[in-house]
């Protein structure tokens, strides 16, 4: 059996010190009475209802129906790159939010589907850009022919600015971004404060390594 190299054994030993539980204990103390987003703008969910919320998940779904029948979901989720902020920015959010905003009409079976990018501004508000839009087709729906997969391109910024005023009308609101962020981002903070209880718990009933 090959020996331990030196980061092994010190890490073995710490472990045997009990000085990574206590390491972790410090951790969880700092987390749970440093709020980090407490007194940010979160925003409101509007007229959608919130559909999909797992504590284990990282993403949320909302829904929004309308008396004509037509049908608003959006699903979103945190950017996995944080945020590089400036000394004098005043961002709250360290990640920025990805969003898919679909939309289905009651006499149509394709969807109209939308990627959008969701981030801070400062000062309590938030903005979407949309960065691509395309039709979902069914497999009852028209031929392929029929409908390009992606009618939106990067560069055509007066296309992309009246798509994101249509998703407004749609209830894609400001209140609804803030919300998101805020959501999302202190669902990722919660998650990290669960994850460093289990592992401080599986630690502290550990066996304490042979020599």
């Amino acid at each position: 059996m090959r020996k331990l190299n030196p980061i092994m054994k010190r890490g073995l030993k710490a472990v045997e010190d009990g000085g990574l539980v206590k390491i972790l204990q410090s951790e969880i103390r700092h987390e749970i009475s440093h709020p980090r987003f407490q007194g940010a703008e979160t925003g409101s969910l509007g007229d959608f209802k919130l559909e999909w919320d797992s504590p284990e998940s990282q993403d949320v779904v909302l829904r929004r129906e309308f008396d004509s029948g037509e049908e608003v979901v959006v699903s979103a989720l945190l950017k996995p790159e944080p945020i590089i902020i400036e000394d004098d920015d005043d961002l709250v959010f360290p990640r920025e939010a990805l969003a898919k905003v679909c939309i289905k009409k009651p006499a149509l079976s394709s969807i109209l589907h939308f990627g959008c990018r969701v981030y801070e501004t400062g000062s309590g508000c938030s903005h979407f850009d949309v960065e691509r839009a395309c039709f979902t087709r069914s497999l009852v729906s028209a031929p392929s022919s029929t409908y390009r997969d992606n009618f939106l391109r990067p560069v055509d910024f007066k296309l992309c600015y009246e798509l994101r005023r249509y998703l407004i009308s749609k209830g894609i609101s400001e209140d609804l971004t803030n919300f998101l962020l805020c959501h999302l981002n202190k669902k990722e903070q919660d998650q990290y404060v669960n994850w460093l209880c289990k592992l401080e718990s599986t630690m502290s009933h550990s066996p304490s390594p042979k020599p």
